[in-house]
């Protein structure tokens, strides 16, 4: 997900976004270790999406406070 893409949600938004990052990245988590993930690349694409979003997110919010 590009950052553009998630500077254009609300906090609300985003904050689902994250949610969902999360279980997905608990999903390939399990995969891995049952052995049946196939793309290892993921793991590391959702970590990152999740750091986005996150680093997003505190902008956001740090502005709202401002």
């Amino acid at each position: 997900m590009k950052a553009s893409e998630l500077r254009a949600k609300d906090v609300a938004a985003l904050e689902k976004e994250i949610s969902d990052l999360l279980k997905a990245h608990f999903s390939l988590r399990m995969q891995k270790a049952t052995q049946q993930l196939g793309n290892h690349q993921l793991l590391g694409k959702t970590r990152r999406d999740i750091a986005r979003a996150r680093t997003i997110l505190a902008e956001k919010k740090k502005e709202a406070a401002q």
